[in-house]
């Protein structure tokens, strides 16, 4: 039985692992571009696109947190393969989303698009937490980890949890306007779990006095 679960396990240190993965994180985006050239986006295909790539990137989200704790709760080192790359596809939506929102619904106007970003705290949030992840996509290569240093890499790249944070304000923020907060709700408690076994890890990590 345990070689069984050895071998299933063994897939993702194949060398076609990754290229699965790769092709796996592009189907959303290439569902979309198919439904907004097949008329496929409703009534409102702008909004359509906005809110789906916004989606997108919290369900990334949630995966790349995921996969630390699926990593350590099943002893299945070789999932630490894919962190960076579910990472940057995360840093991918977030900016298609920015740039749906930028084009779609501000036609690239630059001073129109600061003024809302100010006006509006949902787009702040949302700004906020891309300007994050910019950051983390930039320093996600292993060059960055030496010029950086292990320690303070590490304490950058934290600072997804609170990515984690202003994505579920930004969401509430934009469903406020609609008293909807159900979807709301489902990524909070996700990533709130992630968050508290990522604390619970961390204290039974401590070292006993």
């Amino acid at each position: 039985m345990a070689s069984n679960i050895g071998g299933w396990r063994a897939w993702a240190g194949r060398p076609w692992a990754k290229p699965a993965v790769f092709a796996a994180g592009l189907l959303p985006l290439a569902w979309l571009i198919w439904a907004a050239a097949s008329d496929g986006l409703g009534a409102n295909p702008a909004e359509a696109l906005i809110r789906s790539t916004g989606d997108w990137t919290l369900r990334a989200l949630c995966l790349v947190l995921l996969l630390t704790p699926l990593r350590v709760s099943l002893k299945w080192p070789l999932l630490a393969r894919f962190r960076r790359m579910l990472g940057l596809f995360v840093f991918f939506y977030a900016l298609v989303h920015m740039l749906s929102y930028a084009w779609l619904d501000m036609g690239l106007e630059l001073a129109e698009i600061v003024l809302d970003i100010i006006k509006r705290p949902f787009i702040l949030v949302g700004f906020l937490a891309l300007c994050v992840l910019t950051a983390l996509a930039a320093t996600s290569f292993n060059r960055a980890v030496r010029w950086m240093g292990a320690a303070r890499w590490q304490t950058l790249h934290r600072s997804v949890y609170g990515v984690a944070g202003l994505a579920v304000l930004h969401f509430f923020w934009m469903r406020a306007g609609k008293n909807d907060f159900a979807e709301v709700a489902v990524y909070a408690a996700i990533l709130s779990a992630l968050l508290a076994w990522r604390v619970w890890h961390w204290w039974g990590k401590r070292p006993r006095t």
